[in-house]
């Protein structure tokens, strides 16, 4: 299996002008196992989405390196796929145009045809293929987007809290179809979030970071297969770890009332 990521005390430093500069990343060093499902979480501005950046090549880090399956990577590629928090469809193309867009871009949308109708029926959006974005709710939008992300069969997926924008329910319906896809591709996904359910509900491995520059303060393993319920009592305390971790988990004080 392919699409082992290994992250080598990746270091990041944006220059804001007149010798003002913003540590995002302070070595941050781990290896992501191929095929599994990671959630990166840590507070706001943290530097969650700098590191996403650097394994699709959109960024490159000041120092470190980050590798898929041993080489080097310092630009976008065909085997990283990403997902945005915002759908991103083009309003003018229709969501199987949107959909075969990557394929037309690289050439390959001839001996890949077959491909866009698969994915359009795998994410349920059979039926709506000439419909345009406005058209269609926000949910089926992100499923138009996961597919976009899917067709050219990355052996890497990366989620930029793709469910952000979405109702709750219509969040959890996309999660279980986040896993459906991961599970049939075999796909290595690395997604960042703020929902501490969500991150239990679908990794393997929750890396929780620290604020700003971020390093990583621990990685936990999630040991519960799928599907997963939210109630049980190992998942709740997983959800209780990562949130100590993180330092949003609370006490419960005793309070004393006088009648």
């Amino acid at each position: 299996m392919t699409g082992e990521i290994k992250l080598s005390n990746i270091t990041k430093i944006f220059n804001k002008g007149e010798a003002e500069e913003v540590t995002a990343l302070n070595g941050v060093d781990f290896t992501i196992p191929a095929g599994s499902f990671v959630s990166l979480i840590g507070p706001s501005g943290c530097g969650k989405t700098t590191l996403l950046r650097c394994i699709a090549g959109l960024e490159n880090p000041t120092s470190g390196a980050v590798l898929v399956d041993g080489t080097k990577i310092t630009k976008p590629g065909s085997d990283r796929g990403f997902a945005f928090q915002q759908a991103n469809l083009f309003p003018w193309l229709t969501i199987r145009d949107n959909i075969a867009f990557g394929l037309r871009a690289r050439h390959i949308y001839k001996e890949r045809k077959e491909d866009v109708d698969k994915f359009l029926r795998m994410v349920g959006l059979e039926g709506f293929e000439k419909s345009f974005p406005h058209q269609l709710s926000g949910g089926m939008n992100q499923r138009a987007s996961l597919a976009r992300a899917l067709v050219g069969h990355p052996k890497i997926l990366l989620l930029d809290e793709p469910l952000g924008a979405l109702d709750a329910f219509t969040r959890m319906t996309m999660q279980d179809e986040i896993i459906r896809l991961w599970k049939e591709h075999n796909t290595t996904m690395v997604m960042v979030t703020h929902d501490v359910d969500e991150a239990v509900y679908l990794s393997d491995y929750v890396v929780v970071m620290s604020p700003r520059p971020a390093k990583v303060e621990k990685i936990i393993k999630i040991d519960l297969s799928h599907p997963r319920a939210r109630g049980q009592d190992v998942f709740l305390k997983y959800r209780t770890q990562i949130l100590e971790i993180l330092n949003y988990a609370g006490k419960v004080q005793e309070v004393e009332y006088a009648i």
